[in-house]
């Protein structure tokens, strides 16, 4: 066995202790250990090492030219280990860590973003890492643990997985300044009949699309659908160069655009809306979700029959 795996850290912080005090003596008492085993300590540390820490005498000690090297590793030693503590016990409290969340929405505006800035200042020692893909692709990456959380409309696919209902958003229409509709405040299921819908594959394409043909039942009064594999941005510029209008989350108005408008959608009861949830794996034991759980309830609070 090397000398290495025989030192214990109760040696280097007497030995930094008696550096600091210049006296055996006076480390013990502050301490609070006997003199003889602090004195003991100290000479086991020099044997292991082979050289003399301290040169001794009635005056008390002071630190020999190795001992001089030595005390200075010994006090980053001390210093990385204090440091790993502190970090695991900041970690073990959700105080600090890495906290990965998934979702397929805008976070230009809304509930989502809100979340997203009060947790991170409530946290800021929490490395917040967020994942955009589709809603397969997030399942995937839950349940190989790449993320925590997610926070997306429509089920998720996961047997072992909680779920807590969060917050709504309105459907709105996203079309060109200078579209026919555009001129009306709001907007109803039957006024897109004529119109050509571009969706993207990705985000809420699919579920806006089984919405639509829910809403208009009969296929003489459905739009023509184009689907198209490209983001939200590019459904934008397509949308401003007239080849069709699309239909968005309000979080989604927040990223202005250049030559587009947004226009609330309504059926003869109202606006439309879809709803949000929180998906996280029963297993996970990461602390920092934890703490961003408890966010997620002191916001969204879930209502009781009655309420």
């Amino acid at each position: 066995m090397s000398w290495a795996h025989a030192v214990d850290l109760q040696q280097l912080r007497f030995a930094v202790a008696a550096a600091d005090c210049g006296s055996i003596r006076q480390a013990a008492e502050l301490l609070s250990v006997r003199h003889s085993i602090l004195s003991r300590s100290i000479r086991q540390l020099e044997h292991l090492i082979g050289v003399a820490v301290f040169e001794r005498s009635g005056g008390g000690v002071k630190p020999t030219p190795a001992g001089l090297s030595v005390l200075w590793m010994a006090r980053l030693i001390l210093e990385q280990v204090d440091v790993l503590v502190a970090t695991a016990k900041s970690n073990g409290r959700g105080e600090a860590g890495r906290l990965s969340i998934g979702f397929c929405t805008s976070i230009s505006a809304g509930n989502l973003r809100a979340t997203l800035i009060e947790y991170k200042n409530r946290f800021p020692r929490i490395e917040l890492a967020t994942v955009e893909r589709s809603r397969a692709g997030l399942a995937t990456a839950l349940r190989n643990g790449t993320v925590n959380i997610l926070l997306v409309t429509g089920e998720v696919p996961l047997p072992d997985n909680n779920v807590r209902a969060l917050w709504s958003e309105r459907i709105l229409v996203s079309l060109a300044e200078n579209h026919p509709l555009a001129a009306r405040s709001v907007i109803h299921w039957t006024d897109l009949r004529n119109e050509t819908i571009l969706l993207s594959q990705h985000d809420h394409g699919s579920e806006l699309e089984d919405l639509l043909i829910s809403k208009l039942v009969s296929p003489e009064d459905r739009p023509k659908i184009e689907r198209h594999d490209v983001s939200r941005g590019i459904i934008k510029s397509l949308i401003s160069m007239n080849l069709g209008i699309s239909l968005v989350l309000e979080s989604d108005v927040g990223a202005s655009f250049a030559g587009l408008v947004y226009r609330e959608l309504r059926d003869g009861t109202g606006p439309t809306h879809v709803d949000f949830s929180a998906h996280w794996r029963a297993d996970n034991d990461n602390p920092a979700l934890g703490g961003f759980l408890k966010l997620l309830a002191e916001r969204y609070p879930l209502l009781t029959s009655g309420e």
